[in-house]
This record gives structure tokens, sequence and C-alpha cells, in this order.
């Protein structure tokens, strides 16, 4: 028997999620310790580039096949929502090198762990659908959902903080774009979730 050929659609699927992983990874571990912000988003814009490649290619894959292994608008909708949130998390780099902020505090640092969670989990669940395990899905895709109230937590927390202790009323407007920024990384990660969820309702 000859091994089945591998569906051209779930091998870029993970060939993005690997690399939306890698931008969540850097993204965290550039925060705990940022001493450069231009070469923080640089760094950043370098990957999602890459990403960007991946969707392009998803799409003129799509443009040329037939017969797709899920829905047409399902595979495109993902692949939108996947580059979504490599966007988001490139925008976020480039506004602490816009702001000129290179003191990172704490709550950031919790936002981009809770990034970095979702987007681990958005792999695993990925890579159930790709090894047609759909009953398993919903364990990530709920974790993801669990993962957004905890940013939707911080952001408030973030915020009472910031207008409690900070008297710059600059650093104050900074800061708080910054934390929405990474709050609205988290929703991109809810909609990926969403749109999976709605993957397995039609394919179970």
């Amino acid at each position: 028997m000859f091994p089945r050929k591998k569906d051209p659609f779930f091998e870029y699927f993970v060939l993005v999620v690997d690399n939306m992983i890698l931008a969540s990874k850097v993204f965290r571990e550039e925060l705990n310790n940022l001493e450069d912000a231009e070469k923080f988003a640089i760094q950043m814009k370098s990957i999602e580039s890459q990403g960007d490649q991946y969707t392009h290619a998803v799409i003129k894959e799509l443009n040329n096949t037939f017969i797709t292994p899920l829905d047409r608008e399902d595979i495109l909708g993902l692949t939108i929502k996947l580059d979504d949130v490599l966007d988001l998390l490139e925008a976020c780099a480039w506004s602490f090198d816009l702001f000129n902020v290179i003191e990172v505090d704490d709550f950031m640092k919790l936002f981009a762990r809770n990034i970095e969670m979702c987007t681990q989990e958005i792999s695993l669940a990925i890579n159930c659908l790709v090894d047609k395990k759909l009953k398993e899905m919903p364990i990530h895709t709920h974790k993801i959902n669990d993962l957004e109230n905890v940013a939707d937590d911080l952001l408030r927390d973030s915020l009472k903080t910031l207008f409690s202790s900070c008297t710059d009323q600059i650093e104050i407007i900074k800061r708080k774009e910054i934390y929405y920024m990474m709050e609205e990384v988290s929703d991109a990660c809810e909609d990926v979730a969403d749109i999976l969820e709605g993957i397995i309702m039609r394919n179970s």
C-alpha cells in the first residue's frame, strides 16, 4: 500500500500554526527583556511576512482546487482569521517602537503569556483537525475561550492599575493603547476558535 498523500490545505494549516507559535514565543521572550523596540518589531515583521506567504499559498491552492477537504468558506475563513492573529501580534510589536516603550510592566508580560497559550491551543486544535479527530477539538477551542476571558480580566485590571498609579497623561495613553492591542490578539484567537467550532458542527 502506498502512503496516502497529505492534503495540501492541512499541510499549510500546520505550517501556519507552527509559524504562529514561533511568533508568540518570540513576542513573549522579547517582552521579558526588551532592549531595542525597533529590532523587536522588525523581527516580528519577518515572522508575519512568512505567515503572509502561507496565506497567499492557501488562497492560490483554493482557487486551483475543485474538491477540498472542508467547505471552501471554512478554509478561507480559517486562513484569514489565523492571519489576523499574526497581523495583530506584529502591530503590537510596532506599538512598542512607535510609543517608545521599553519598560515592560507585569500586565504586558501576562498578556504575552496568555497569547502564547492561546496559540498553543490553536495549534493543538488544528492538529486534531488534520488528524480528523474532531471530537477532541472542543477541548482546545473551549480552552481558548477561557483564555480570552482571562485576557478580558487582565485588561480591566491593567487599566484600573494604570489609572490609579500613573499621573503622566502621555504614558497613560501609550500603555492603555498597548493593553487594548494585546487583548485584541486574544480576541482574534477566540475568532479562530469560533471558526473551528463551526467546522466541527458541519463535519461531525
